[in-house]
């Protein structure tokens, strides 16, 4: 007669974002925008923070950012967070690691005749192999209950001309998100995804040529809401999506509504 080793169902906690507390976060791209954001928050709710990022200023900068009392458990590792091998020594560095936040992934533009393939291959490499070596390093080593959240965007569902590879790559980090939550499942993780509508972050300001607040709060009077999401609205659900252990699999929309107009 064969037999087979019972598995435990998902561990059952709150979902709540303070049952993050103690709990640790690693942050790929964690050095400004969404995932600067989401370090401040996790801070605040007293989970253990550490942000993964390239410029080793920026990122010292933004360490320094998210110690506002003395108890926050906040550290910064320089390196490419696209590189699984960092990850992985960022991973065993780091202590208990529950959760990891994967926020870094450039958006090439350039329209599909004017624009060969070597122009765009780093960001685009960089997003679907970036991700895919995140989840690699961490389903070795995360708990059960533990999670991996990956960004995308709207452009996916609203293609705009002129980004075909770009947006081809985020969908990508979309279905990835599905198989691996499927993949992962026996071990009782969870991958999830949050879809971005426009942010208002260093970087999407750059893309957009607005200098300033006065001119970002003009570009976003056309947006449903009248305005762009903030930093910190956008990073929010990164928190339920750790928190809450019965998400899985999950491709959450975060854009204000734009998707709808």
């Amino acid at each position: 007669m064969s037999t087979t080793t019972a598995v435990a169902p998902m561990p059952v906690s709150s979902p709540l974002p303070s049952a993050l507390q103690g709990r640790g976060v690693v942050i790929v791209g964690g050095s400004s925008g969404i995932g600067l954001a989401a370090g401040a928050l996790l801070t605040s709710v007293g989970a253990r923070v550490t942000l993964v990022g390239r410029d080793a200023a920026r990122l010292a900068a933004a360490v320094d950012r998210l110690r506002t009392t003395p108890d926050a458990s906040v550290t910064g590792v320089a390196g490419d967070g696209n590189d699984e091998n960092v990850l992985e020594q960022v991973l065993d560095q780091a202590g208990q690691v529950d959760h990891v936040l994967v926020t870094a992934g450039g958006f090439s533009a350039g329209a599909l005749l004017d624009t060969p393939g070597e122009q765009v291959r780093a960001n685009v490499d960089g997003r679907i192999w970036g991700a895919y070596g995140a989840a690699r390093a961490a389903a070795r080593r995360l708990p059960a209950g533990g999670s991996i959240t990956f960004s995308s965007g709207l452009y996916l569902t609203r293609p705009i001309p002129g980004a075909s590879a770009a947006i081809a790559s985020i969908g990508a980090v979309e279905g990835l998100t599905r198989a691996l939550a499927v993949e992962l499942a026996p071990r009782r993780l969870r991958v999830n995804a949050v879809r971005y509508g426009v942010v208002d972050t260093p970087l999407s300001r750059g893309a957009m040529g607005l200098a300033d607040d006065a001119a970002v709060a003009a570009a976003g009077q056309s947006a449903l809401l009248g305005r762009f999401a903030t930093a910190e609205e956008a990073a929010s659900a990164t928190l339920f999506l750790m928190a809450n252990n019965f998400m899985t699999g999950t491709v959450l929309t975060v854009d204000g509504g734009q998707s709808l107009v």
